[in-house]
């Protein structure tokens, strides 16, 4: 008997079917990969799952041990032993490590929170999980990856028997990754059912013993991992065969659209302390330039900075046309004719609770609708041709952005600082957490608007996008440029001896 049994769900939206008759079914101590593309209806399903859609705003049934479950809250999810862990963690910061564990569910007695049992409890749970965190620690302090660990401590808190993974390891280093994927063998050695989510296919092989593929709302088809390969499940993903995902591209390169040079950016909270520390370089007309680096070597800070959005003292010249500019703020940049796709799409590029149309429209509407009076047809128009362009799936300009896949969320970034018709385009992770088909989507828009003569300047963790994209590649190891190489002469080996400061070298 399955662990659980998800049986026929179907999900509507307005004009939209999420879910159209999805099954999947989890066994005790597996680990069952979802995996599709970006609106495939992954994420729509867990939630049916977890009670955030309650029962009777879906058909189907939930099965779990062999009951049929009808969930109308989050909390009766729980209650039945399912936790779900989702790409944006929900600690809250400013509490410790324990308070978050049980937050909510402290042990009380007549109204007082008794705080003795809370640390004891969460000491005991974090060492049978052999988490290696203090419980008194505030969560604030801790990195991303021992964050995620905490979510997991809280998830099986409360006995939970079957964890939903979405993205865990987007934020993670390789060495985060692994102390998780240890953390998930021992839960699998217990028993716990695991469902994961990811874009990560590697990861997937490594770990999974089954994969279901969605697709448009339905179910494509579950197979075991060994009898798959990647190549397979790309074109169960997209609906067709998949070739070179990084297309071999010619770009033709003009003058210098931006030079940067003796650019050093300081901590805003260690004043004395360099995060970009005198980084001087060059991106032509029609050049995709990489930016390569472990987390921390200060990449983002280097665009932030150029971009006038860094916070901290900097200082440096920049260049644009070979005209010295001075960016005060990001208005001056994006007036200098520079876009910033940045790497917190959530955060910094989208306001969620807008329409599509509202924030496609943001940096650009001085030249969309003019000066004084704003335009609504010109606005709608326009946003209605990125959109065509960049095959962003909603019904309309007016469909709420928050309410799209994360592939179109960063399609929808894209396509925004696409209507200021910039000179030059940072790209800050640009494919973080969407699927292989809006990958490539995206990847065929960068070669697009390097062929039309914009500098592109990118910024990627995923080594291969940096080697597969790029016509250049300089590599940041704790703010100091230590690697420069062409595409010809960049391999993985030379990338990451200077990513970890191994050596300096320059072509």
């Amino acid at each position: 008997m399955s662990l659980l049994e998800m049986r026929q769900i179907t999900k509507e939206f307005p004009g939209v079917k999420a879910l159209d008759g999805v099954t999947f079914d989890l066994k005790e101590g597996e680990f069952h990969a979802l995996v599709g593309e970006n609106g495939a209806g992954k994420s729509t399903l867990m939630k049916v799952l977890s009670g955030v859609y309650p029962y009777g705003t879906y058909g189907g049934d939930i099965v779990v041990n062999g009951n049929v479950k009808h969930f109308q809250n989050i909390r009766q999810a729980e209650e039945a032993g399912i936790a779900i862990i989702f790409q944006e963690l929900s600690l809250v910061k400013e509490l410790t490590v324990a308070e978050n564990i049980f937050l909510g569910r402290e042990p009380s007695r007549f109204g007082i929170i008794n705080w003795s049992e809370v640390y004891q409890k969460s000491a005991r749970l974090l060492k049978d999980l052999n988490l290696p965190l203090d419980p008194r620690t505030q969560v604030g302090n801790l990195g991303i990856g021992q964050q995620q660990l905490v979510e997991i401590a809280k998830a099986l808190s409360h006995n939970a028997k079957i964890l939903v993974l979405d993205e865990p390891t987007a934020a993670l280093t390789e060495s985060e990754v692994e102390a998780l994927f240890t953390i998930l063998r021992d839960l699998k050695s217990r028993g716990v059912g695991m469902i994961y989510i990811s874009h990560k296919l590697g990861e997937v092989f490594v770990m999974s013993d089954r994969i279901t593929v969605l697709r448009d709302g339905q179910t494509v088809g579950t197979e075991s991992t060994q009898d798959l390969d990647k190549d397979r499940v790309i074109s169960l993903m997209v609906g067709r065969e998949v070739g070179d995902i990084f297309p071999e591209t010619t770009h033709e390169f003009g003058g210098n659209a931006l030079e940067v040079r003796n650019l050093t950016a300081y901590d805003t909270d260690i004043p004395d302390k360099k995060l970009v520390d005198d980084v001087s370089f060059n991106v032509r007309k029609g050049e995709v330039l990489g930016i390569a680096g472990l987390m921390g070597a200060g990449r983002s800070e280097l665009l932030m900075t150029i971009f006038g959005a860094w916070l901290g003292r900097n200082s440096g010249q920049i260049f644009v046309d070979s005209q010295k500019i001075d960016i005060e703020s990001p208005s001056d940049a994006i007036d200098s004719g520079i876009g910033f796709v940045t790497e917190d799409r959530k955060r910094f590029g989208l306001i969620l609770e807008q329409t599509i149309l509202d924030n496609s429209t943001l940096a650009g509407l001085k030249r969309i609708s003019g000066a004084f009076i704003t335009h609504r047809s010109r606005e709608t128009a326009a946003t209605q041709k990125v959109m065509k362009s960049l095959r962003v799936k909603a019904n309309s300009p007016v469909t709420i952005t928050g309410t799209l896949s994360g592939g179109n969320q960063q399609k929808v970034v894209l396509g925004k600082w696409l209507l200021t018709d910039p000179k030059i385009l940072f790209l800050d992770e640009p494919t973080r957490g969407i699927d292989v088909g809006a990958k490539q989507e995206i990847y065929a828009e960068i070669n697009k608007l390097a062929a039309t003569g914009v500098a592109i300047v990118m910024v990627s963790s995923e080594l291969p996008e940096v080697l597969g994209l790029a016509d250049r590649i300089l590599v940041l190891h704790e703010g100091k440029l230590t690697g420069e190489f062409t595409k010809m002469e960049a391999t993985p080996e030379k990338v990451m001896v200077a990513a970890t400061g191994e050596s300096k070298v320059m072509v």
